[in-house]
């Protein structure tokens, strides 16, 4: 799936977001692990993972082939600063209405409208897909995450509160979300 589209910050600067290519594996896996650095809210650390910039590349191209699935960069000044996808549920009859949405943004770039940006157009991009429920968990102590997906029509459905077992924190209860597309 392709999304292109150019926005104005709050602080005035431009902010490219386009689907990743295959060219970007190197730029994603950067992102990937410095957000993950960054903050304990993501489900994983950066020294678990796996990939590779072949890896993320291979990655960036299956989505961007892909009818119905996406990751989007978001660029400052040709440096990517975040990122967010959608992927599919399942196939099976009974869950390919579904899909799940993630995003990570680099600290020195919040609350700069890049999470509200990026969010939109995987909405956007999940309605084209013809998917017509998109979900996601948010660690509930992440008010500023969940306010910004309440804002956008995203409902709690349900709490798991053993969701996550943060390694500086303790257990962390996830928020399980929902938006009907």
């Amino acid at each position: 799936m392709e999304f292109h589209q150019v926005i104005r910050l709050k602080s005035g600067k431009e902010c490219i977001l386009q689907n990743g290519s295959e060219q970007d594996g190197s730029d994603l896996l950067s992102i990937f692990l410095l957000t993950h650095e960054q903050t304990d809210y993501l489900a994983s650390y950066p020294d678990e993972s796996t990939m590779t910039e072949e890896d993320e590349a291979a990655f960036l191209k299956e989505k961007t082939l892909s009818p119905d699935e996406i990751e989007i960069l978001a660029r400052i000044d040709g440096t990517v600063v975040a990122s967010a996808g959608i992927w599919r549920i399942g196939k099976k009859d009974k869950v390919r209405h579904r899909a799940e949405f993630g995003i990570s943004v680099s600290k020195d770039y919040w609350g700069l409208g890049i999470g509200r940006a990026l969010t939109k157009a995987c909405i956007e991009c999940a309605r084209k897909a013809g998917y017509t429920q998109l979900e996601l968990e948010a660690v509930a102590e992440n008010e500023r995450a969940i306010n910004l997906y309440e804002s956008e029509g995203f409902v709690e459905y349900g709490r798991n509160p053993k969701g996550f077992q943060s390694r500086h924190t303790g257990w962390q209860e996830l928020v399980l979300m929902r938006l009907e597309l």
